[in-house]
């Protein structure tokens, strides 16, 4: 006789259950032949929940572009399920499936060519595949000033939190005035999740390195963030160019 495993579907009640309900129903003069069940989409509390935390503008987000969407699905393959170890096989394996190690991107492109929106598209798009995905969004310039030290405040331990967030979204890094202490912390934030291997989604208006063709006045990432943050997203990032006008003009 073959015994169910945890990770079989299992039904809601049995047919004896259902039997008895359905008499009950009948009963009461209900018959569910002529009374379905409304066909409503089933929630999804994680996405809901993630819909709340993305500013509206990027609400309706979808991961589009086809390098993004390429790494998508690759984040979503890698995740694992909870507690499904060597010990305990299917324990936990029905659960939501959690995101792991990955690669993690840099968007770069001029402004309003769509970096942060395919941004939140890939978050909305993990979370709608059915991944648990614990993550946190920041610009830099906001994170810079949430950093900055304070009575009462222990900010080494809120630097702690984001730098191990399963899944990170660092927006317009090199948009905020630098210095050597927010050099030093981008440093800390991209080279702990780097070693860790631990999937990164970061944007930028400007261009990682001077080519041969720009105007010599143009700023670039590396001017702004300094070498050794910019070999970490080299060894951390695939690097994603995005062109066009700007959107944000377009529609009005």
């Amino acid at each position: 006789m073959t015994r169910a495993r945890l990770a079989d579907p299992q039904p809601v009640v049995s047919d004896r259950l259902r039997a008895r309900l359905e008499a009950a129903l009948a009963a009461r003069g209900i018959d569910l032949a002529e009374h379905p069940l409304p066909k409503a989409p089933e929630p999804a509390p994680a996405l809901e929940a993630a819909q709340r935390r993305i500013p509206v503008d990027y609400r309706n987000a979808v991961a589009e572009h086809p390098d993004v969407a390429k790494w998508v699905r690759l984040i979503a393959d890698a995740a694992v399920v909870p507690h499904a170890d060597a010990l305990n096989p299917h324990y936990g394996s029905a659960g939501r499936r959690m995101i792991a190690r990955g690669p993690s991107l840099l968007l770069w492109g001029k402004t309003g060519t769509g970096k942060t929106h395919q941004a939140y598209g890939a978050i909305r798009s993990l979370t709608a595949a059915g991944c648990a995905v614990r993550w946190h969004a920041v610009k830099a310039a906001d994170l810079y000033g949430q950093m900055r030290p304070r009575p009462g405040v222990d900010v080494e331990s809120q630097l702690r939190d984001i730098v191990r967030m399963p899944l990170l979204l660092l927006d317009d890094l090199g948009a905020a005035k630098s210095s050597e202490w927010t050099e030093e912390l981008t440093f800390r934030l991209l080279a702990w999740r780097g070693e860790n291997h631990l999937p990164t989604l970061i944007t930028t208006n400007l261009p990682p390195v001077r080519t041969e063709d720009m105007d010599p006045r143009c700023e670039v990432l590396r001017d702004k963030v300094g070498d050794r943050i910019l070999s970490r997203l080299s060894g951390m990032c695939d690097a994603i160019e995005f062109t066009g006008p700007d959107r944000r003009f377009q529609r009005r």
